[in-house]
């Protein structure tokens, strides 16, 4: 097989893609970028990724990039792990998983974390960090709906979309929103307590110093 190297920061979205590369059982390597430090912007990383952000997946020197695109190709490199549903209706369900917490939750926790981004006067900022906080709590809340009926995302059958809600999870019970996930979203902290008892998690969580959900 062709070696692997999955570039991550601590915590940030790659989380997810971490995950699913440790779910497979197959060999790879690892690179930690500080994001704070500015690693991301270090000529040697953007000779990977010239976007200068996490994940960057290289295989031998083909380089992929997008979170929801490394969690597709490493399920689909690795039928036997069973990453990706089996059914038409429910890849078209995985599908829609990314696409919506893509699309949805990870642009509103930007407006918290990143808020530069989004106006040039700072005096805005504090603004965009307090609608960002309450769109992630609304998304959220209807994620909780979805999960409600227990067990995992897509047809009842572990899948990478799991590991990219678990992602989220983490992100509010962090320090920029400080969520009481169990008592707000009951359902999808079931969630990741099962996530957490699985051990490709555990090692994923182990290698960037994150505490298991509880």
């Amino acid at each position: 097989m062709t070696a692997r190297t999955l570039y991550y920061a601590p915590g940030a979205c790659s989380l997810a893609s971490h995950i699913a590369l440790e779910e497979t059982g197959a060999p790879f390597e690892t690179v930690r970028l500080n994001l704070q430090a500015g690693d991301q912007r270090a000529p040697e990383y953007l000779a990977v990724n010239e976007r200068g952000r996490v994940p960057a997946l290289d295989e031998g020197g083909w380089v992929l990039t997008e979170n929801t695109a490394l969690l597709r190709h490493i399920a689909r490199a690795h039928p036997e792990a069973g990453l990706w549903p089996e059914s038409p209706r429910d890849q078209a369900l995985a599908d829609e998983w990314l696409g919506w917490l893509s699309t949805n939750h990870h642009p509103a926790y930007a407006h918290i974390r990143r808020a530069e981004r989004y106006s040039a006067d700072e005096a805005a900022h504090p603004g965009i960090r307090a609608k960002g906080a309450d769109t992630f709590g609304d998304l959220c809340t209807m994620t909780e709906v979805r999960l409600s009926n227990g067990g995992w995302a897509v047809g009842g059958r572990y899948s990478v979309v799991d590991p990219y809600l678990l992602l989220f999870w983490t992100w509010g019970r962090g320090p920029a929103l400080g969520f009481d996930m169990a008592e707000r979203f009951p359902a999808w902290t079931a969630h990741a307590r099962a996530m957490a008892g699985r051990p490709a998690v555990q090692r994923a969580f182990a290698r960037e110093g994150l505490p298991l959900p509880v």
